[in-house]
C-alpha cells in the first residue's frame, strides 16, 4: 500500500514550501489540490473557466472535480514511493470521500499558524505570484472558509490518531523538523 498523507493548514501556513521539502528528502509525489485546479484553469477548458468562477469567489470546488483530478494524477505516477495531498481535504465529507475513492490517508500533517501570520504572508506572495486569490478581500474569505470546515478535519483525523501537528511559526527548518518527526514514524 502507498503513502498517502494529508498536508493541512490555512491558507498561507507553509504547506508548499514544507512539501517541496519533503518531496526531496522522501522521494514523495506531491499533489495540490489548489495547483491541479490552477492548471485546469490555465488550459482554458470548458470546466477550467467554471472553477476559475468559483474559485475567484472563494468557495471551494465541487468534490467530485477535485477528486477526478486526484485520482488521475495519483494513477498517473506509479513509482511515486508516496503522496502528499496539499490543501485537501478541506472538509470532513471530503476526506471520507477521498478515502473511499482515491485510498487511505495513514498521517494528516497539520501546519498551524495564526490569521494575520497568514494574510501577511499572503499579501507578501500576491507581489509576485499572478493569482487571482491572493488579494486581501479573498485572502480573508478562504481563512474564514478554512476555520468554518477545515479545521473540523484536523479534529476528525486526531479522533483517528493520525495528526501530527506543526507550530508553523517557526523558521522554515524548525518547522520542517517537525515535519520529518511524521515521516520517520511511517
Amino acid at each position: 500500500m502507498v503513502n498517502i498523507v494529508f498536508i493541512v493548514g490555512g491558507p498561507g501556513c507553509g504547506k508548499g514550501t514544507q512539501c517541496e521539502k519533503i518531496v526531496n528528502k522522501y522521494g514523495y509525489c506531491h499533489l495540490s489540490s489548489g495547483d491541479l485546479l490552477r492548471a485546469e484553469v490555465a488550459s482554458g477548458s470548458e470546466q477550467g473557466k467554471q472553477l476559475q468562477a468559483i474559485m475567484t469567489k472563494g468557495e471551494l470546488v465541487p468534490n467530485e472535480m477535485v477528486l477526478g483530478m486526484m485520482k488521475t494524477a495519483i494513477t498517473n505516477n506509479p513509482a511515486a514511493k508516496g503522496f502528499l495531498i496539499d490543501g485537501y481535504p478541506r472538509t470532513v465529507d471530503q476526506g471520507k470521500s477521498f478515502e473511499e475513492m482515491v485510498g487511505e490517508c495513514c498521517k494528516v500533517v497539520y501546519l498551524e499558524a495564526d490569521n494575520e501570520t497568514m494574510v501577511a504572508r499572503l499579501l507578501e506572495r500576491a507581489k509576485t505570484s499572478g493569482r487571482a486569490d491572493d488579494n486581501e478581500e479573498t485572502i480573508r474569505k478562504r481563512l474564514t472558509v478554512f476555520t468554518e470546515q477545515t479545521k473540523p478535519v484536523v479534529e476528525f483525523y486526531k479522533g483517528c490518531n493520525k495528526v501530527h501537528q506543526v507550530n508553523g511559526l517557526r523558521t522554515i527548518e524548525e518547522v520542517f523538523g517537525d515535519v520529518c518527526g511524521a515521516f520517520e514514524m511511517l
